[in-house]
């Protein structure tokens, strides 16, 4: 037979068997509705290319280590008092300066099964139940402090603390199943993110394998109680936050790598347009006291991540193969954790950019809050947190 009759013999076989996954190997396996979608990627030329060459983040202090599991979101109370934090066993954790305190929790439904676990990862089974509280912001005028919980939805929870207050479970008769991030604006509307109508938290990385194209972006107003949905058909939103002026707010979205501009007043109000393309897979976005943006990003953009997005079929193929979904997240991620941080001018304009290329010390990052010359940092993948000096 002729290398090319073996080449096509072996290509046939590989087919066969990922069409049919007998042993159900593949990452997934467990998803026999999973469709692969198109990311709207813009074009490769436009990534930017800009590095940290000094590789800044490996000189962030990392600060309470196995104190705080998964610590997504990072928050500090109109007092100043902090930082207050999300983690993996459904609670909100205060820093009372001296040690963590329980401040705040979302599931009413908590037992052993939510009891401190050893990683972030060791929460994923029963999150659903503990609850997972992922986007932190307090409502600068009331105190309340607003929580985006991944199952819970949209919710609140007094200065006093303790089991928090479900606002939004469901927007036009759609369920939240994946409720990420939000920001206030002056008025008191809460503008936030449901990354997915089909994918839970849990199945955050079937979500990024996916490339589904449900998810939404929301505002609840607190005076009417009414949901709207803004924008519907986005690839995996993320983080939102309001510019220093209050015109206009920014959010991320995971699968294609942008950020994007959506005006609350002016001659542009209720449109969006692309703010900023990203070096790679966003996630939160806070605003500091200068009205930048800085944005936790994931990692950079592989061109394994690049090609598979623009091809469903070649990444469903991958994906039926007898390779494990931390393998696929490793493709993804161009082989090793490394996490990038960069600050956006209010006009979308790349200032500062710092990362840790070899993930020594900053391996992943989920948010990025700055507070007095300092940076917190936050990972939802995380038993830490790490805290860079700005200069």
């Amino acid at each position: 037979m002729t290398p090319t009759g073996v080449f096509a013999g072996v290509f046939l076989l590989l087919a066969l068997y990922c069409g049919i996954d007998p042993f159900k190997h593949s990452a997934i396996s467990s998803f026999p509705d999973f469709v692969a979608h198109k990311i709207d990627l813009p074009p490769w030329s436009e990534i930017p290319v800009e590095r940290d060459t000094q590789n800044l983040l490996q000189k962030a202090e990392i600060k309470f280590l196995n104190q705080v599991q998964g610590p997504e979101s990072v928050a500090f109370d109109p007092l100043g008092r902090g930082p207050y934090t999300g983690v993996a066993d459904g609670r909100i954790l205060f820093w009372n300066g001296n040690s963590w305190t329980s401040f705040a929790y979302t599931s009413p439904n908590r037992s052993e099964l939510c009891s401190p676990k050893p990683s972030p990862l060791s929460y994923v089974k029963n999150e659903h139940i503990c609850g997972r509280p992922l986007g932190l912001r307090f409502d600068k005028k009331t105190g309340d402090l607003y929580i985006a919980d991944a199952y819970f939805g949209l919710m609140k929870v007094g200065a006093e603390g303790g089991l928090a207050t479900p606002l939004v479970t469901q927007a036009e008769g759609v369920p939240l199943r994946f409720t990420n991030d939000l920001d206030i604006d002056d008025e008191g509307n809460v503008y936030f993110t449901d990354s997915s109508i089909k994918y839970q938290r849990r199945n955050f990385m079937h979500l990024v394998f996916s490339g589904e194209d449900d998810g939404r972006l929301l505002k609840y107003n607190q005076v009417t109680g009414e949901t709207t949905v803004l924008l519907r058909n986005l690839q995996f939103p993320n983080g939102v936050s309001m510019s220093k002026d209050g015109s206009f707010f920014v959010f991320s979205e995971c699968s294609v790598g942008t950020l994007t501009r959506y005006w609350l007043k002016g001659e542009k109000a209720r449109s969006s347009e692309i703010f900023a393309t990203l070096h790679g897979a966003p996630d939160n976005v806070r605003t500091n006291e200068n009205g930048e943006f800085w944005v936790a990003i994931h990692c950079r953009r592989s061109m394994y991540a690049y090609i598979t997005g623009l091809y469903p079929w070649l990444r469903k193929f991958m994906l039926k193969l007898p390779i494990s979904v931390k393998s696929h997240y490793l493709l993804q991620i161009g082989g090793k954790q490394h996490a990038v941080v960069v600050k956006y001018s209010a006009e979308g304009k790349i200032l500062q950019i710092l990362e840790d290329s070899e993930g020594k010390v900053v391996k992943a990052v989920s948010e990025v809050e700055e507070k007095d010359g300092k940076l917190w940092i936050g990972s939802v993948l995380m038993p830490f947190m790490a805290v860079y000096q700005l200069n």
